[in-house]
């Protein structure tokens, strides 16, 4: 068996590839397992792809309200293929730059799907049916994860599609339903209503992007129906029946809807089935997420398991820094756990959301005694420049004892470009500061992040403008 490498990783994704990355520059001798692409779902159908798209549809919506600037651009058209295009361009740059930064770094990339085995060996069975066996004194698992589906909803390519199939479609249909109501699905039913698409996003809890504090939600949902996107919450669907060129989604106790595409955004599960880890010793859950200590070590000595394939939220910055806390390990660093409860969250639809920490609902959930101040983007100058006054900033601090506002504990925004303004916030909860101090720090004029200045402020008892 060849000499043994540091660090073993099976997984080419977010979670993997930073893993190989840090620990490298840490001077370990990396192996990198990939069965495909290096930079996993969200490089190649998932975060990059879907975030040019969103982009496209940008560009499509600012062109066709140019007038109101005084710019006569006429009425916009899209041609899909160059914008499918231009996505893959995107992604295929992406995806060479980081193939040559691994490859810099003198990490073997070993392609093939990894199966750990025990004892810090991982058998990578290439797609010619090639075996190879690779030995590390440590073994870290980032398989990621795949779509979920959903019963009477088998996946066609043709009328039902996921994420997978919806990032590659060659052509836009005319008329598309969203079952789900999250992220994800918000995010395509922006993208599509916003090059013309009739869409109608189908969500079986009361409201859509749940776990969003309600007054964010409440914001986007009133963006959709403003842009003509119907949402339909508290729905059961059971099915479709198939047509020649449509389908119709049963809903229950209501009439079917016929569309062209169905697009089922239930979220993801796991990939952990590949790894082959009955009879390892490295426990899995009944949802196939495997169990891990707060450094993702798992029930193995000198085996850790990272991103998707742990019960953590699946964003790939997630996935970096469980990479960090993962090698930091290794090398008997003593790092700080990832507070799971404040990591940043961005969702790129139409308005943008962004936050970090606890909701208004979360925090008193939990027992805390709080004080919520929100402030509309129409109260903001940069906001009307740009013609997006649609949202607002919340900042959900803790009461103190004397009845001011003491610590913040969560942050959120719904509006324009937020999730480029999240970071003083989400540095304000990480770093457990006071609505005092922050609101000491001078926020640019005109911009659109002296807004959440503006917040905060008026939570110490003295705002400017509200």
């Amino acid at each position: 068996m060849p000499e043994p490498f540091d660090v073993v990783v099976v997984g080419g994704g977010p979670a993997g590839y930073a893993t190989a990355l840090y620990g490298a520059s840490a001077g370990l001798k990396m192996a990198l397992v990939e069965k495909e692409k290096v930079g996993g779902t969200c490089l190649h159908r998932g975060c990059i792809p879907a975030k040019e798209l969103l982009e496209s549809a940008h560009i499509f919506r600012t062109v066709a309200h140019a007038s109101t600037f005084g710019v006569n651009a006429g009425a916009p058209t899209i041609d899909w293929s160059v914008t499918m295009q231009r996505k893959q361009q995107v992604v295929d740059v992406q995806w060479k730059g980081l193939e040559s930064t691994i490859r810099g770094r003198k990490i073997e990339i070993v392609p093939g799907t990894g199966r750990f085995r025990g004892n810090g060996v991982v058998e990578v069975t290439a797609a010619d049916g090639t075996v190879t066996t690779l030995q590390g004194a440590n073994v870290v698992l980032a398989p990621g994860s795949v779509p979920r589906t959903i019963p009477g909803f088998d996946v066609d390519g043709k009328f039902v599609l996921t994420s997978d199939e919806v990032l590659s479609m060659p052509e836009l249909p005319r008329t598309a339903a969203v079952i789900g109501g999250g992220a994800i699905g918000c995010e395509f039913a922006s993208t599509l209503a916003d090059v013309g698409v009739q869409v109608t996003v189908l969500e079986g809890l009361p409201k859509i992007l749940p776990g969003c504090d309600a007054d964010v939600a409440q914001v986007v949902a009133r963006s959709f129906k403003k842009r003509g996107i119907e949402v339909q919450t508290g729905v059961r669907i059971t099915g479709h029946v198939p047509g020649d060129t449509t389908t119709k989604v049963q809903i229950e106790g209501a009439e079917p809807l016929e569309v062209e595409r169905v697009i089922v955004s239930v979220g993801r599960r796991p990939a952990t089935e590949t790894l082959g880890l009955d009879g390892t010793g490295v426990e899995v859950d009944e949802r196939g997420f495997v169990k891990v200590g707060e450094t993702c070590r798992t029930t193995v000595p000198g085996v850790w398991a990272i991103g998707d394939a742990i019960a953590t939220p699946q964003l790939a910055h997630v996935g970096f820094a469980e990479a960090i806390v993962t090698i930091k390990d290794i090398l008997g660093e003593s790092p700080v756990p990832v507070d799971y409860g404040k990591v940043p969250w961005a969702i790129y639809c139409q308005p943008e959301v962004a936050f970090a920490g606890h909701s208004e609902e979360s925090a008193r959930e939990a027992g805390f005694d709080v004080v919520a101040s929100k402030h509309s983007y129409k109260a903001n100058a940069r906001a009307w420049i740009l013609d997006e006054t649609d949202g607002l900033v919340k900042v959900i601090a803790e009461k103190r004892a004397d009845g001011r506002a003491g610590r913040i504990l969560g942050v959120h925004m719904v509006g324009p470009w937020v999730t480029e303004q999240l970071g003083q916030g989400y540095l304000a909860v990480n770093w457990e500061a006071t609505v005092d101090e922050v609101a000491a720090f001078i926020q640019p004029h005109p911009s659109l992040s002296e807004l959440f200045g503006e917040t905060v402020l008026s939570l110490t008892g003295r705002g400017l403008h509200g």
